[in-house]
């Protein structure tokens, strides 16, 4: 923030001033692989090698006839082996171990482990590279100029984990003449955008973090209190985690002149299912649906083939975020209720708007519990305390959870609830954040939405929010959750 981005800006725009765009554009490059390298430089030749690969299957695409039918078979067969090669060296290294753990408890194996360390970002800067041969393979793409693509791929605002961008958005910005140049206005509404990230994800999201954290390591049962203390405190921390991370991305890219894809747009307001995922990591929704959903045919067949395609599609979205199979059972919680919904539908019958979002941030809030949780057993033991299953002991129980959540904010270094510090109302922090994300505007309607940003405001802005995260940000280092996807 304060060495890595100043000095990429402005080396960024010194080139461009003096015409040297081309020049720039290398820059970026190689200022945001080394943006990737920091974190394991080993795995920049991974990056490098997708890139080659894929912008060579994209050439080999655009250049062969487009009604030609020999060369539309041999177009299928391009894409399809790109396809397949990608999602392998995604599979390598994301899924080898979870098939051969459920390969050794299936047939009593005894098979080691590789223990493969997940490269950064794969599964974004992967899913990113296939929508790009798709595109190819349908002509939606226009450009294929090396270094663009290169820039495409590695833009360090998005490139860790998204948001998942399309080569056809991104590539006309960059060949702006004016975009290349610094704007003032642009920069004004990145810092402000960029700085309310940074104060959702050190602030809100890591105090969320300490509670979830402590809930789901418990090694006993947990109360009904401490259970439903438990699973909000993931549902929020997630929240403001991957939010901020998103507002994080579009500032950073808003300061270059750049405007990516709205990722998130409140989706705790959704009053349905379907309407949570037309909020909730927007773009990841899109990808699913244009090169999933659509391909395997949509709602085109018959009802129960788009049920099926319905439910493919989440339990891809699932195992995308993660190899277990709380993500699979997660993936299909969500499949079926977006079944549930389209039947709902067909009759006709619409409920209050205050029961539709209830049922749906109930539903939602069970489900993180899988997404969470480090496997099944775990996943239940919340679900048990949060159903009652171990008991309502209204003197004691109620006791503990008053003196937990109203107060009280544990200690970042504490390992156990009894290590806590007097600082402020837990049960007011989950209140107050819990209906901003309800009932408040979002940073995207705060920032992008607003005509014009003065300097002068948006530094005052920017650096208070700075100075309230530098004051709370703890010794311990702290990472985003998509990061582990």
């Amino acid at each position: 923030m304060f060495i890595f981005l100043p000095v990429v800006l402005l080396v960024y725009f010194l080139l461009n001033k003096f015409r040297y765009i081309q020049t720039g554009k290398i820059w970026m490059i190689l200022a945001s692989l080394y943006f990737y390298g920091y974190w394991n430089p080993d795995y920049l030749f991974l990056i490098l090698i997708s890139i080659l690969l894929n912008f060579g299957i994209g050439n080999a695409l655009h250049k062969t006839k487009k009604n030609d039918s020999q060369s539309n078979h041999s177009r299928k067969f391009v894409l399809i082996a790109g396809i397949v090669i990608n999602l392998s060296i995604l599979g390598y290294f994301k899924y080898t171990d979870f098939l051969i753990t459920n390969a050794n408890l299936l047939f009593e194996a005894e098979l080691p482990l590789l223990n493969l360390l997940l490269p950064l970002a794969i599964s974004f800067f992967t899913f990113q590279q296939i929508a790009y041969l798709v595109d190819c393979y349908r002509f939606d793409t226009q450009e294929y100029n090396f270094l663009n693509y290169c820039l495409f791929v590695t833009f360090f605002p998005q490139l860790i984990a998204g948001p998942i961008v399309h080569h056809k958005e991104m590539m006309p910005q960059f060949s702006k003449l004016k975009n290349a140049y610094f704007n003032y206005n642009n920069l004004a509404k990145g810092l402000f955008i960029f700085s309310i990230g940074l104060f959702k994800k050190v602030v809100i999201a890591d105090s969320f973090a300490i509670w979830a954290n402590q809930g789901f390591a418990s090694s006993t049962a947990l109360s009904f209190f401490d259970a439903w203390g438990t699973s909000l405190s993931y549902t929020f921390q997630l929240y403001y985690d991957f939010s901020g991370y998103s507002d994080m991305a579009i500032g950073a890219a808003l300061m270059f002149n750049i405007y990516l894809p709205i990722n998130f747009n409140s989706p705790y307001k959704a009053l349905n299912i379907q309407d949570f995922w037309r909020r909730w990591h927007i773009t990841l929704s899109r990808w699913l649906k244009d090169y999933v959903y659509i391909p395997l045919g949509g709602n085109r067949n018959s009802e129960s083939r788009t049920l099926v395609n319905v439910m493919a599609t989440f339990i891809l979205g699932g195992l995308w975020h993660g190899a277990g199979w709380t993500f699979i059972i997660w993936g299909a919680l969500h499949g079926l209720a977006i079944l549930v919904y389209r039947l709902w539908q067909t009759t006709g019958v619409k409920l209050a708007p205050i029961i539709s979002w209830t049922l749906t941030f109930l539903f939602i809030n069970f489900s993180w519990v899988f997404f969470r949780a480090d496997d099944i057993p775990s996943a239940f033991k919340i679900i048990e305390g949060m159903t009652g299953v171990n008991g309502f002991d209204t003197n004691i129980q109620l006791e503990h959870f008053v003196q937990n959540l109203w107060g009280w904010i544990p200690d970042p270094a504490a390992t156990d609830s009894s290590q806590m510090v007097a600082s402020a109302s837990t049960f007011q922090f989950i209140v107050i954040f819990g209906l901003i994300a309800f009932y408040g505007k979002n940073s995207m309607e705060l920032g992008l939405n607003k005509l014009h940003y003065t300097i002068k405001d948006s530094l005052f802005i920017s650096i208070s929010l700075f100075l309230t995260v530098l004051l709370g940000i703890s010794s311990k280092a702290s990472q985003f959750l998509y990061f582990n996807f």
